[in-house]
Parts: structure tokens; sequence; C-alpha cells
């Protein structure tokens, strides 16, 4: 599939998906329990993707400012809790909430995109490069694990503090994000 709404059942100013889970912290991680905040959730690729992991580098760089605005990250990776427990760089994640969904259930919830087309040309086009920045800064590249897959594009939801979604940001490749500077506009209101 190509296009994220061959899998979409999520849209704009409608509830979140709920979910109470566990992750790999062995804490309860119940979305209701985040009424009253902001909340960003992140659907990133297997636990050694650079473009993902360069990704978390940098929401952590922004984590104490966002929760200093009432705003909380949440975070998927279709990883084997073990594996990722393995990375020191996951490890160092918490208090952020890190969740293994190996079966890829909530990335089914949520609408995330598989394509080849798209990870093949990311591949391609800028793989070395996000490689080096991520090895310049010490963050984990291996290949993929049993039952990860090639194909996962990475996504980025807002939600305001009803957990209603607010934004979505379906990557158009594995670079593509949701500005940093979106993320905090939004944690001040500035919507």
């Amino acid at each position: 599939m190509d296009t994220p709404t061959d899998n979409l059942v999520v849209s704009l100013n409608v509830s979140a998906p709920a979910f109470n889970l566990t992750d790999i912290f062995d804490r309860e991680i119940d979305l209701k329990n985040y009424k009253g905040k902001k909340v960003f959730i992140g659907f990133f690729r297997h636990a050694g993707c650079p473009f993902c992991n360069l990704r978390v580098h940098n929401l952590m760089k922004i984590r104490e400012a966002l929760s200093s605005m009432n705003m909380e990250m949440i975070f998927f990776f279709e990883s084997k809790k073990e594996l990722m427990l393995k990375s020191i760089f996951h490890q160092g994640v918490s208090p952020v909430p890190l969740i293994a969904d190996p079966e890829k259930k909530w990335y089914y919830a949520y609408g995330i995109e598989n394509s080849l087309l798209k990870t093949s040309m990311s591949h391609l086009t800028s793989f070395i490069q996000t490689a080096i920045s991520a090895k310049k800064k010490s963050l984990p590249i291996h290949r993929m694990a049993s039952g990860e897959s090639f194909s996962t594009i990475p996504a980025e939801f807002l939600l305001d503090e009803n957990l209603i979604i607010r934004k979505i940001h379906y990557a158009k490749n594995l670079n593509d994000r949701l500005s940093i500077d979106v993320i905090l506009d939004f944690a001040k209101g500035n919507n």
C-alpha cells in the first residue's frame, strides 16, 4: 500500500484510538491518564533505524520544554521489548514511554503506512548521510531483527488536552517529520 489512507482509521478532530499498554520499562501507559495534557505520539520503525533514532534524539532535546508546557510524548517501535532493552540509547529515553509493538497492532489502529517504494527511495537518497549523522551522535544503527519491516513509514500525531487528534503527519519519506517548531507551537497553544 502506498497511501496512508489505505489503512487509515483515524482523522483530525476525533478522539485518538485509546490504548492501555505496558512499555518496555514495565510501566502501565494508559492514554486516558494523559487527559488534561497535550500529547505527541510517534510511530517509528525498528530500533536500529538511523532515521528514527535521530528523530528520537532530537525530540529528547525538547522533552523538558514540552513537559514545562504540559505536553508529554509516547513513542512506539515495531521492535521487540528485549531488543530495545539491549540498547543503552533506548534505555536512556525514559521517562518517555517506549512501547514495543512487534505485532504492529497499534500501527494498524493509527493507520501507519507500509511502502516499499518510499523506504527504498529514502535508503537510496539519504541513508548514508543519515547513518553518518546518527553514528556521530553514537546512536544505534543495526540490521533489522526477525519480524521487523523494511517498509514501515513513520507517523506523528499531536493530541490536545481532551485526547482529540489535532495534527496528523504521515511521512512522505523516512526523514519527513513534523518540524520541531510546529510541535513547540502546539505545546504553547498556537494551534
